[in-house]
């Protein structure tokens, strides 16, 4: 039942949905929590369907009332090899300096070194902080991840890439991640369970409480009770705002976040 919960929830909830919502341990496992306790039958109500909450940003997002009969499924995320890394930046050799003398009051060698160092300190931060915006937007419409990127991205950024260019169907990707049409969270759902992160479809509801609260030097999921989109490596994965109903899920330009919750993955 928690996939037809899902279906019938659309792409959020106002509620979670039924099952288990999974707790990180670690990047590459997922450990679900433990249920919650049933009410006892003599307090039993009839069961009510969950209420009906659609995509906040249904205008946005060129929403089909269903699946083109031409329509592919996507492959099982588990399924699919890491995106392929961009190549590493290939430094240029500094080019070699004739024989010159040591000018009057310049610093010791010293006073040179720890100026050096201090400056390779600054250059790694800054490398690590520009670190999240190297996944780069592809003329097509698909993503790539840089050089460096953790295993575990490209993956996501390969599942972005599987379905980039799917339709927007509600309920899309919620029965089984294998669909021809997905909704904002079975969008995001199908990329992270490529990651190991899920291994079951969840509404934006239930992605506010997935992961770790706060962002991700890789990864941040933003979710609301109506939407949810994320950025990896910098980079906006998101049914709103696409260039028509088959524009890519990838979008260079960021987006207002108030009103979303950010979560992340340890590590990431």
């Amino acid at each position: 039942m928690p996939a037809v919960l899902s279906l019938l929830a659309g792409c959020g909830s106002s509620a979670a949905p039924a099952g288990r919502v999974h707790a990180p341990t670690s990047a590459g496992a997922v450990t679900p929590a433990v249920p919650a306790a049933t009410p006892s039958a003599r307090r039993a109500t009839p069961a009510r369907p969950p209420r009906r909450l659609r995509d906040t940003e249904a205008r946005a997002g060129f929403v089909l009332a269903r699946r083109p009969a031409d329509a592919h499924a996507a492959p099982r995320p588990g399924r699919l090899a890491p995106a392929r890394r961009a190549a590493p930046v290939k430094r240029a050799a500094p080019a070699a300096s004739g024989a010159y003398g040591v000018s009057p009051g310049a610093p010791s060698d010293a006073e040179v070194r720890a100026e050096l160092n201090q400056m390779h300190q600054v250059l790694k931060a800054e490398r690590q902080d520009s670190a999240v915006t190297d996944v780069s937007l592809l003329p097509k419409g698909g993503a790539q991840p840089p050089a460096g990127a953790p295993e575990v991205i490209a993956r996501i950024v390969a599942a972005g890439n599987a379905i980039a260019h799917f339709p927007y169907v509600y309920g899309g990707g919620h029965r089984s991640f294998v669909d021809s049409a997905y909704d904002c969270s079975g969008s995001v759902s199908y990329a992270l369970a490529a990651g190991g992160m899920l291994n079951r479809p969840l509404t934006s509801g239930a992605l506010k409480r997935w992961g770790a609260p706060g962002r991700g030097r890789w990864l941040t999921v933003y979710a609301a009770g109506g939407h949810v989109f994320m950025y990896v490596g910098g980079l906006r994965f998101d049914t709103s705002f696409r260039a028509g109903p088959f524009g890519s899920r990838w979008q260079a330009a960021t987006r207002a976040s108030q009103g979303f919750v950010a979560r992340h993955w340890p590590g990431l």
